[in-house]
C-alpha cells in the first residue's frame, strides 16, 4: 500500500525489495470547487472586483536544482518547456480545468539518468492569471501528489492538502531531493502568494 504522507514528512524512494527506484512518476491532481451556492469563493471575487465563472487553470512546474539552487530557464520544466536537456524529466502536457477523475498532470523523473549536481527537484502548482481572474486555492479540492514506480505503476507515497487555502494562488507541494547517494521524497505543502512560475521561480534562484 502507498504511504499516506504528513506535511514535513520525508521517505526514501525504495521499491519494495529496498533497491532505489529509477524512474518514477509524479502525479498531481486537483479538482475546481463546487461553483454553485455562495461560499468564500464568491467572497473574494466580490472583493477583487473579478469572475470566479471561469474554469481554473493549475499548472503544475519541476524546478531542477544544481546543488540547490535554480540555475537558469531551462531548468524550469512546465507547459511551455516539457523536457529538460538531459532528458530526465519530462512534463506530460497542460490541464486547462482539472476536470476528470485521478492526476491532472504529470511529471516523470528519471533518476539515474540526473546530471552530476542536480541535487532537488521542487514540484509546485499555481493558478494561471489567478489575480486577474481572482481565483485562489481556497476554490479548489481534493489536491494531491503522489510518487509511482514508473517501471510497475505501483503508488509508492500520497501527499492530500486538506486544510484551507483561502487566498493563496499558488502552492510548493514537495520535492524529490539527494540525500547521501539516496533519492528521498519530502511532503512540503506550503501555501503562497506567488501569481506566476516565474514569482516560484525567484524563490529557488
Amino acid at each position: 500500500m502507498a504511504v499516506n504522507l504528513q506535511k514535513g514528512q520525508r521517505v526514501d524512494l525504495r521499491k519494495s525489495d529496498g533497491t532505489a527506484l529509477r524512474r518514477v512518476m509524479v502525479g498531481l491532481g486537483w479538482d475546481e470547487a463546487d461553483k454553485s451556492g455562495v461560499s468564500s469563493a464568491g467572497f473574494f471575487g466580490t472583493l477583487f472586483g473579478g469572475s470566479n465563472t471561469q474554469d481554473i487553470d493549475c499548472d503544475a512546474t519541476a524546478f531542477l536544482c544544481f546543488n540547490g539552487k535554480i540555475r537558469s530557464n531551462e531548468d524550469i520544466i512546465y507547459f511551455g518547456n516539457l523536457e529538460h536537456s538531459s532528458g530526465a524529466v519530462r512534463h506530460m502536457g497542460d490541464n486547462l480545468t482539472g476536470e476528470g477523475e485521478g492526476d491532472d498532470e504529470q511529471i516523470f523523473v528519471d533518476l539515474e539518468d540526473m546530471p552530476s549536481g542536480y541535487d532537488r527537484i521542487i514540484f509546485v502548482v499555481n493558478i494561471y492569471k489567478a489575480r486577474e481572474r481572482a481565483q485562489h486555492f481556497g476554490m479548489i479540492r481534493n489536491a494531491f501528489i503522489r510518487i509511482c514506480d514508473n517501471e510497475n505503476g505501483r503508488e509508492m507515497c500520497r501527499y492530500n492538502l486538506s486544510e484551507n487555502y483561502d487566498g493563496m494562488t499558488a502552492m510548493i507541494f514537495g520535492e524529490i531531493y539527494l540525500r547521501n547517494g539516496q533519492w528521498r521524497f519530502n511532503a512540503i505543502g506550503e501555501a503562497v502568494k506567488d501569481n506566476s512560475i516565474s514569482e516560484l521561480a525567484r524563490r529557488f534562484a
